[in-house]
This record gives structure tokens, C-alpha cells and sequence, in this order.
């Protein structure tokens, strides 16, 4: 099954947080994120409610039955988490704050580890070891673009980490194609990429507004696009599932089974 984690990226007040919440949950999605924190480029822009975000999390999740994602910052941020939340999301900019990796390393929550915008999959991998050295091994990692020069997408998706990293680790791998590219023109083809090229799942940004969107309203979906992605990328994950787990070798009467994912 396709992992779908979707949602707005800040948690801005319920009305925003519900709408998004039931067009997400309509569409199959099991995750909710949305940020109760938010680490922004300049510190003059919308920094997240903060705890008083948390009522308004804790109000979705009994309401529409969907586990809690949302960004840690630092480590009293994992305690709040582990309280009310259902998965630790550690951010692009912290891949290598170890005090907080070591932390989240000692939670019993999923974590899910964004690879850092100048990151080689070594440093990923090992942001990654500091998590599971501590005794956490549900590790998820996050493609969620990196820095390039160029200028027609906000960061570079880097698609070929996906396969890469499947080649060398055991660990799942999602693709965050609203990050990965900024405009939300480009979520939809890039998510079906990632899909096509191995992706364990997506993290998608969602919004029910976005032109009003406090933060990052340029790379959202509204729900409509959103329920039309989701269509897309399961038909894309049934066509190259039915390839990877076996294709039929037709010689006279014998039908002989290959596995693809044998030699993972």
C-alpha cells in the first residue's frame, strides 16, 4: 500500500485544520501533517501556533481517525509528540541536530527523517544511524528536494536518491514533491515520478485556501487537485507493483515466476 501523509504545512486554526483534515481523510490518506512548529527562513514569518496547536491536532485525530504527524524543532519538542502525536518529523534543516536525533532516537514513535538540502545519501544514511543507534529501527526517510542553481523550481527533487537509497538500505523511503519543487503546478507530475521510481509513499501539502496559506500557499494543492493526484499515483503504483513482484515467462507450457525484489 502507497503510504499518503497530507496536509497543510502550518496548522493555521480549526476551520483551515478540519476542512483539509476531512478532504485528506475522503481520499484514503492515513497521516496527517501539519506543522505546530514551523522553522522559517526569516524570522518575521508565521512561526506556527505552538502548543496551543496541539488541541486543534488532538481534535482531528478523534474526529477523523488519522495519525498525527508534525515537525520537531528541538528535543522538549519529541516529549509533546510522544504525548499527542502519532510520528516525529525531523526537518531538512535539523538532519544533523544529533542532540534531537538522539532523542527522537529514544522515543517508541516512527520517525521520519528529511534528508538536509545539501545532504549525500552517506550523511542521510548515517543522520539515520544516529536515530536507530539509540534503539529506534522505525525510520523513515524523506527526498524532499535539495539546493541546486537552478531557478524555476524552489529546491531540486532528487529522484534519483530514491531507487539509490533502496539499493543500499532497508529502510522506506517517501518523496516530498511540495518541498522538492515549490509550485504546486509541479506536484502532481512529481509525484507521479516519484511513485514511478520506487517511492514507499508521498508527503503532500494541502490546502483549502491556498492563496490565504500563512506559509509555503505557492506548493499547495487544493483538495480537489489533491483527490485527482491520489487517483494518478495508485494506478501508477498498481502498474509498476504488478512489474516488480513478478512477471511471467512464457516457454511452451512452462510459466516460470521472477521475482524482482529478490535481489533487494
Amino acid at each position: 500500500e502507497l503510504a499518503i501523509i497530507a496536509g497543510p504545512c502550518a496548522i493555521e486554526n480549526r476551520e483551515q485544520a478540519f476542512a483539509v483534515a476531512e478532504a485528506v481523510q475522503q481520499s484514503g490518506a492515513r497521516f496527517f501533517r501539519g506543522g505546530v512548529w514551523k522553522p522559517r527562513s526569516s524570522p518575521y514569518a508565521f512561526q506556527g501556533l505552538g502548543e496551543d496547536g496541539w488541541e486543534i491536532m488532538c481534535e482531528i485525530r478523534e474526529a477523523f481517525g488519522l495519525n498525527i504527524v508534525t515537525e520537531a524543532l528541538e528535543p522538549p519538542h519529541v516529549d509533546l509528540i510522544e504525548k499527542y502525536g502519532d510520528v516525529i518529523q525531523i526537518g531538512a534543516r535539523n538532519m544533523q541536530n544529533f542532540s534531537l536525533l538522539r532523542r527522537a532516537g529514544r522515543s517508541k514513535l516512527p520517525v521520519l527523517l528529511k534528508r538536509g538540502m545539501a545532504a549525500t545519501l552517506e550523511e542521510w544514511l548515517l543522520a539515520a544511524e544516529y536515530i536507530m543507534a539509540e534503539g529506534n529501527y522505525n525510520v523513515i526517510l524523506c527526498e524532499r528536494g535539495v539546493r541546486t542553481f537552478a531557478q524555476h523550481t524552489r529546491n531540486t527533487l532528487d529522484l534519483a536518491a530514491v531507487p539509490a537509497i533502496r539499493r543500499i538500505s532497508h529502510l522506506p523511503v517517501i518523496v516530498d514533491p511540495s518541498h522538492g519543487t515549490g509550485s504546486a503546478y509541479l506536484v502532481t507530475p512529481l509525484a507521479r515520478a516519484g511513485v514511478a521510481v520506487g517511492a514507499d509513499g508521498l508527503m503532500i501539502e494541502v490546502h483549502n485556501k491556498p492563496e490565504l496559506a500563512l506559509s509555503d500557499g505557492a506548493q499547495a494543492l487544493r483538495p480537489s487537485q489533491y483527490a485527482q493526484l491520489i487517483a494518478e499515483v495508485r494506478a501508477i503504483r498498481d502498474a509498476t507493483a504488478l512489474h516488480a513482484n513478478g512477471r511471467q515467462v512464457e516457454n511452451g507450457s512452462e510459466h516460470i515466476q521472477v521475482d524482482a525484489l529478490a535481489h533487494r
